[in-house]
């Protein structure tokens, strides 16, 4: 090789390495910001907690989470809360789901008494606050109907969360193409058979990484059934802290399984996404 081949070679993997520089370049900056404002949360974290001068008791806290006995594993008051928060936000997301596409429907209806309750519907649960409407199932219509509180509990749930699933299904309706409604009357297909062989399977398709945020505000949201007396998650962690007085260690740890629950929907959502886009780029 010649001296000015060499110089020509040089000059080459110079500009290559420049060039993985630029492509590097965004995400060390990123890296550098995350780390920076990490940084401060943390100072800010660490000076607050000693700010406190409280003792810190971590070491009694899992007996709150479970026990090891003779008898074998022995779910602690935090696991149990832990277990009826899921399965009160599990059977509340299905209720909301089926009470949101059932007033979407009405809202699209030719029907004036369809429309009308479905507006009615939709703006007091909307313009109120979930903890009053909580308090007026649970004490006003329950002792009408029957119920408990836990069959309350949902029903406040449901209804809640029900008024911002219509929309968002709505939403998702409305957004297909007119010729494709043109199109299926057409060719003779009834309303029904439009909804459920065209429109539908479109729409949920679209929203339903909507539909699985609002998953998310519901089980934050199921916290605040604790004011009935219901020994979901929150509730636990209240009677724990009336007994032993660790304030801190026990929210701290409720938080910490609420964040884990939402971080877990996050990453289903996402991956949700992810896999709707190769099927877009397929």
């Amino acid at each position: 090789m010649t001296f000015v081949q060499g110089l020509l070679a040089g000059a080459n993997e110079l500009r290559h390495k420049a060039h993985l520089f630029k492509i590097r370049k965004p995400f060390i900056y990123e890296g550098l910001k995350f780390l920076f404002f990490s940084f401060i949360l943390v100072f800010i974290a660490v000076q607050g907690i000693n700010g406190l001068d409280y003792r810190w008791q971590w070491y009694r806290m899992p007996d709150y989470f479970y026990k090891i006995s003779d008898s074998g594993f022995i779910a602690g008051p935090l696991f149990t809360g832990l277990g009826l928060t899921l399965l009160i936000s599990a059977i509340s997301l299905i209720l909301s789901n089926l009470i949101g596409f059932i007033t979407a429907l009405f809202r699209l209806s030719d029907s004036v008494t369809a429309v009308a309750v479905s507006r009615i519907y939709l703006e007091v649960v909307r313009n109120t606050p979930l903890l009053i409407q909580l308090f007026l199932v649970y004490f006003v219509i329950s002792p009408i109907l029957g119920i408990g509180r836990m069959v309350s509990a949902i029903m406040a749930l449901s209804l809640f969360e029900g008024a911002y699933t219509s929309e968002i299904i709505r939403s998702g309706i409305i957004s297909i193409e007119k010729g494709q409604w043109e199109a299926a009357h057409s060719i003779g297909l009834t309303g029904v058979q439009t909804y459920r062989r065209i429109i539908l399977p479109q729409a949920f398709g679209q929203v339903m990484p909507m539909l699985a945020s609002q998953s998310i505000s519901l089980v934050k949201d199921s916290a605040l059934i604790s004011t009935i007396a219901i020994y979901e998650l929150t509730m636990q962690g209240q009677v724990a802290i009336s007994k032993s007085f660790l304030t801190f260690e026990v929210w701290f740890s409720v938080a910490a399984i609420y964040l884990i629950i939402n971080i877990c929907l996050s990453m289903i959502i996402r991956i949700f996404e992810q896999n709707k886009k190769r099927q877009k780029n397929a």
